[in-house]
């Protein structure tokens, strides 16, 4: 069959717009349900912060604000909650006294640990309702949109590590 050619971008193969959308709705939903697991400690743009700094490492506020496509501000006003939550503490670049730096707490490390480890089992649960050819299947095509969006996508910089098999 033929590509669909969209008014808004490159021509997509039938229902796969249908198909993306569907799996972003899932994902996005283990994504807000694993914060269920932290007992309402922080909102879902405040976690979103936390774990970006867990991939970051201290990262000064600017890094942090671009990673997540927020105003450095917005990001300053989030890290003031969570610096008062003590999941972050402040600090300054070595190289750059005036460059703030933010970077979690023990606190901040376990909420984005209990998160991360939530949805990893939601998400195997999810996964053992395929047969493993199916699973393998799913974490190839997977694997392959994560490398289609590149590396500067999305509000993190680490990329899973894929297996590639040559048959």
């Amino acid at each position: 069959m033929p590509a669909t050619n969209g008014e808004d971008g490159p021509a997509l193969a039938p229902g796969a717009a249908e198909v993306l959308q569907a799996a972003t709705r899932v994902l996005a939903g283990v994504a807000l349900r694993s914060l269920d697991a932290l007992d309402s400690a922080v909102t879902l743009p405040q976690f979103r912060l936390l774990a970006v700094i867990a991939d970051l490492g201290p990262a000064p506020t600017g890094q942090a604000a671009r990673t997540l496509g927020l105003d450095p501000s917005t990001v300053t006003r989030l890290a003031d909650r969570m610096v008062a939550a003590g999941h972050v503490t402040r600090g300054t670049a070595p190289q750059h006294r005036g460059v703030v730096t933010l970077e979690l707490t023990a606190s901040g490390r376990h909420l984005v640990a209990v998160a991360d480890r939530w949805r990893r089992k939601e998400l195997a649960r999810i996964l053992a309702r395929l047969t493993p050819a199916d699973q393998e299947a799913v974490t190839a095509a997977l694997g392959l949109l994560v490398a289609a969006a590149g590396d500067d996508y999305g509000i993190t910089t680490v990329r899973p590590v894929l297996q590639r098999r040559d048959n």
